[in-house]
């Protein structure tokens, strides 16, 4: 028998991110249950849809959401809903975002100009959030102020470095996230 923990908070967090940033991968490496994926193979129809250039070896998409789960304390808890990366998606956003405290933003740094979108997506619907630069193999390291800089960002949005294939990483991208939340909200 499965007993929900005994916390004073639970926060409703996004993972959201252009089409194949790691959103997916995120929520698999540091969520504490199973994670509920709706993943998909990419088929022909999406050939002229999806854009597969920054991302050739994709073989699976999310086509409704990803969740997970993950205990930050004895009082708080995240619940983790990861948004499908694809425009023709968006209609998930209202209804995942309602009752969502914050969004951590996955960002690649060698398609930055992906990441407008998405981040009007989430000042749309009213959302704290920070970055996440999502370091894939070979990815340059470009200095935060290069970033904020490229996506227009005020100096109050936390960016951190993160490799969303590892559980520590992930970790510490979502407690940049809280750490900002909890500053704003007090």
């Amino acid at each position: 028998m499965y007993l929900e923990p005994d916390v004073s908070h639970a926060v409703k967090i996004l993972i959201v991110g252009h089409f194949g940033v790691g959103k997916t991968t995120c929520i698999g490496s540091i969520s504490e249950i199973p994670p509920l994926q709706t993943e998909e193979e990419i088929t022909e129809a999406s050939v002229g849809v999806d854009d597969l250039s920054g991302t050739p070896d994709k073989k699976t998409t999310t086509v409704a959401m990803d969740f997970g789960r993950l205990t930050l304390s004895d009082q708080l808890v995240l619940y983790l809903f990861g948004t499908p990366g694809q425009e023709r998606f968006k209609e998930m956003w209202e209804e995942l975002s309602r009752g969502a405290l914050g969004a951590l933003v996955l960002v690649d740094p060698e398609r930055l100009d992906e990441s407008f979108a998405v981040l009007d997506l989430v000042e749309q619907f009213g959302l704290t959030y920070a970055i996440g630069v999502n370091q894939f193999d070979g990815t340059p390291d470009y200095p935060y102020e290069e970033v904020r800089e490229a996506l227009n960002l005020s100096r109050e949005t936390p960016i951190v470095h993160c490799d969303v294939r590892d559980e520590q990483s992930s970790a510490q991208a979502l407690i940049a996230l809280v750490k900002h939340l909890m500053s704003i909200l007090g």
